[in-house]
């Protein structure tokens, strides 16, 4: 951007932002508290609510793969206004939903504008950012992102509870919202200036093969975050109803919403950690957050599944954000977008793949089960990434000190 008046309203533009990153993310867990009333409505079971969640993750990396350099072409406003079109589709789906497969395309139209929003937005926010503030704008995406993914399910659990019409009203507010958003998009000086014409290309996932130890390294931890993170969006309304026993939407969606707003807070206050002891860090806490949700599952205590949300949020957080940061770090400048990429798409095939063989087993063997098996192999994954990294950490320390002293 360059001129007095563009700088004026680049500040509007940066708000705007904002709101429309944190509405079309709430967008897309709308429906969290929303599955046992759909499931009674229809007659479906947990694994067919593991699929229409999954879908949604398959929107996701889609749109990752196919739309990720995009807006570099044909400019951040197009493909903003693109995710909020594809997200008022996605809720008219929901407030007119009739049979199964109209859930089924209502969740892969929300996911279709997450991927889109997930870079394009993120951009957008540090690009309308005023220069005394560009120093917060990475946090204040971060806030948008993953603290509009948390409000989806509170509001909509607690409308489900006390207001009316709980399968139609959570959808009549979001078309409301982003109609907002559209408008003030639409209204949106462009903030990117091309100076040579690109062509519209998919985002090539690659990972250079020096790279390729790291990636499996910080994959695994994102992984086993995503699948917590699948878990609580898919079926903790299941596990509250049937397993604690509390027929209550806005519990549900207060659970739901928990492990996302502190992922939101530990990614905001461990920005400045150093990358490695903060991964560490958080794949510890991941496991701590697991174990306390089998504890939870074991001893019905709805305490402590918050706990386990909150210590899982925790830690899903700092795993999740230090991986990307160390990825980064290590990848060649041109090849730090495929590397990014790789990483997300890795991440939201582990909210998919999981949740789906969870819903599998609990129609087989019951919620209990499912859930702890689950667990347990995030502890595991998160066990495996954290010795890992020890490991690679006290590499880098000895070979530093060897190399300092043959430096004397």
């Amino acid at each position: 951007m360059s001129g007095t008046g563009d700088r004026r309203h680049s500040r509007g533009g940066f708000w705007l932002v904002v709101f429309a990153f944190a509405v079309v993310m709430a967008s897309t867990t709308i429906p969290t508290p929303l599955y046992a009333l759909y499931s009674a409505k229809l007659g479906f079971g947990v694994l067919t609510s593991t699929v229409i969640f999954a879908v949604y993750a398959a929107g996701v990396v889609a749109a990752l793969i196919i739309c990720g350099r995009w807006s570099d072409v044909v400019g951040r406003r197009p493909m903003l206004i693109v995710g909020v079109i594809l997200s008022v589709a996605s809720a008219l789906a929901f407030v007119t939903a009739g049979p199964v497969w109209q859930l089924m395309v209502g969740r892969v139209l929300s996911g279709l504008a997450a991927g889109i929003y997930v870079g394009t937005a993120t951009a957008a926010v540090i690009e309308f950012a005023p220069e005394s503030w560009r120093h917060r704008a990475p946090a204040i995406a971060t806030a948008a992102n993953i603290g509009g993914l948390g409000l989806g399910p509170l509001v909509t659990g607690v409308m489900a509870q006390y207001g009316r019409a709980p399968l139609e009203s959570p959808f009549v507010a979001d078309l409301i919202l982003l109609a907002v958003a559209g408008i003030g998009l639409w209204s949106l000086i462009e903030p990117v200036h091309r100076t040579a014409v690109g062509r519209l290309s998919i985002q090539p996932l690659a990972v250079p093969r020096a790279l390729r130890g790291e990636f499996l390294r910080t994959s695994i931890a994102a992984a086993a975050g995503f699948a917590v993170i699948g878990s609580f969006t898919a079926i903790a309304p299941a596990f509250v109803s049937t397993i604690l026993g509390i027929d209550n939407h806005a519990v549900a969606g207060g659970v739901a919403a928990t492990v996302f707003l502190f992922s939101a807070v530990s990614q905001l206050v461990g920005r400045r950690l150093p990358t490695h002891g903060a991964l560490i860090g958080g794949c510890a806490i991941l496991v701590v957050g697991v174990l306390s949700l089998v504890a939870a599952l074991t001893l019905r205590s709805i305490e402590l599944m918050l706990l386990g949300a909150a210590v899982s949020g925790i830690g899903q957080g700092l795993s999740f954000s230090k991986g990307l940061a160390s990825l980064i770090a290590a990848a060649p400048t041109d090849k730090r977008a495929e590397v990014s990429s790789a990483y997300f798409v890795v991440a939201y095939l582990a909210i998919s793949f999981p949740i789906v063989a969870q819903g599998f087993t609990a129609s087989r063997w019951g919620l209990y089960a499912a859930g702890l098996a689950l667990n347990i192999i995030v502890a595991l994954l998160a066990v495996l990434s954290l010795v890992w990294t020890v490991i690679v950490s006290r590499d880098a320390q000895t070979g530093q000190s060897m190399s300092s002293q043959r430096t004397r």
